[in-house]
């Protein structure tokens, strides 16, 4: 015969419930959590050169443009260009790497991007209306390099490097000549997204 103690001993080491499910329930937790924690890497060092490339085209066709509106819709559609690059690229990447694009250290990611790229467009608009377009390259660049520098804390450690440039690049913009603005507009999202998707193909896998 048991004893009392032996009897509540027994209930309490007992199992809440089947321990298939429990096991299960424990590896999703310990898997959500290290996904999570995980940095995203996902970002596509070739996606990110043919950014580049696009980038420069895009300058040299701004460059000679004959009117302000000509100038902007130039750079306005490279935007659209970039951001199917830079999503399809790294759709691809992290297919190939069976990692989560969109939740994780993704959805992260894109926190930390966007609300500098919906001011960027929105101040785009005001300063576009005011005249005030010799304002657009140094605006452009250091709220990219915001939104990289945020938005790169929850990826690999070169990302948020490279949107230090950007932001640095950005602050020349301002301080220099306004006629210079086109050109630095090459130099940051053309020479840079070579220079740091040369360095991320190489060490992070393509």
């Amino acid at each position: 015969m048991l004893s009392d103690r032996q009897h509540r001993l027994r209930r309490i080491r007992r199992p809440s419930g089947p321990l298939p499910a429990r096991a299960a329930d424990d590896l999703r937790y310990i898997r959500e959590t290290m996904e999570r924690a995980a940095p995203f890497t996902a970002v596509s060092g070739g996606g990110q050169i043919l950014l580049g490339i696009t980038a420069i085209a895009a300058a040299w066709f701004a460059g000679h443009q004959h009117s302000s509106f000509a100038w902007l819709r130039v750079w306005l559609g490279e935007a659209v260009v970039a951001i199917a690059i830079a999503v399809l690229s790294m759709y691809r990447k992290a297919n190939r790497r069976g990692l989560p694009l969109f939740s994780g250290p993704g959805r992260k990611v894109a926190l930390g991007v966007a609300p500098p790229l919906i001011a960027g467009a929105f101040l785009t608009f005001v300063l576009f209306h005011t005249t005030t377009v010799s304002a657009l390259p140094a605006l452009w660049l250091l709220l990219y390099g915001a939104g990289i520098v945020t938005g790169g804390a929850f990826s690999i450690p070169i990302v948020p490097v490279m949107g230090v440039c950007f932001m640095v690049i950005g602050g020349l913009a301002a301080l220099g000549p306004a006629a210079w603005g086109n050109w630095f507009l090459a130099a940051g999202f053309g020479g840079l997204h070579v220079v740091f998707g040369t360095l991320i193909a190489r060490r992070h896998g393509g």
